[in-house]
């Protein structure tokens, strides 16, 4: 039960991506087509494989991670923080020093990972971008060989389930009708890429990013029937 996990031993993240390229035609010849291949069936015949491209952050093959939010809980002698803090620079960067945090901080056994969506989602694409860029995956996010409960990751979705699993909830919407407070949000997940593009406005995507963190530390609260943060509880480092 979730309820008996010390909140000091989970880490909990975001991560937000872009598509490799600017543009699809920039793209190598072979990668065009591939990515015409890989979204054949999602494209069906409404769009063509370039204007389709803008949502080629969704796909690790075509992908990149641009910013990489975490957040943890500790015990104050006023009671408890959340403390948050993002990952920048070229992607090779970032992920090695994320990957550092969960080798020197989250590596104990009792340790876990938590996001919202994060098993499909952001657990295997950061796992397959450190692949790709060379890096060894820390034990937190290696899956293969272990039983369902040696897996050292929490999804908030998956616990909305609560077994139903055509069931698909986005974080928005669980925090609407949980009471979570939700800050005003300038962007959205689709507006990601041109904010990185055209506006190469890196700020702005990482204040997203957080406040998404701190929505899924509030929502996982509220699984637990617990007390949500408040805001002098939350410190951005």
């Amino acid at each position: 039960m979730i309820d008996g996990i010390p909140l000091g031993d989970i880490l909990f993240l975001d991560i937000e991506t872009v598509p490799q390229s600017r543009e699809f035609n920039t793209l190598p010849e072979e990668a065009q087509e591939l990515w015409a291949l890989k979204t054949k069936y999602q494209r069906k015949d409404e769009y063509t494989p370039e204007e389709f491209y803008e949502r080629a952050g969704i796909w690790a093959e075509f992908g990149i991670i641009v910013c990489i939010s975490v957040g943890f809980f500790l015990q104050t002698q006023d009671g408890r923080t959340f403390r948050v803090r993002s990952f920048t620079g070229t992607e090779d960067e970032l992920l090695r020093e994320f990957s550092g945090l969960l080798d020197s901080h989250f590596a104990e056994r009792r340790h876990l990972l938590c996001a919202h969506n994060g098993k499909e989602f952001d657990f295997p694409y950061l796992a397959r971008r450190m692949i790709i860029q060379g890096i060894p995956i820390p034990d937190k996010l290696k899956m293969f060989g272990k039983k369902p409960w040696e897996i050292p990751h929490l999804d908030t979705m998956e616990l909305w389930r609560f077994g139903d699993f055509k069931n698909y909830t986005s974080l928005k919407l669980l925090a609407h009708v949980l009471g979570v407070p939700s800050p005003k949000e300038d962007i959205d997940g689709s507006m990601v890429r041109d904010v990185y593009y055209e506006e190469n406005d890196l700020e702005r995507i990482v204040k997203y990013c957080e406040r998404d963190v701190v929505t899924v530390a509030q929502v996982f609260l509220r699984l637990r029937n617990e007390g949500l943060l408040a805001e002098d509880q939350i410190v951005h480092v």
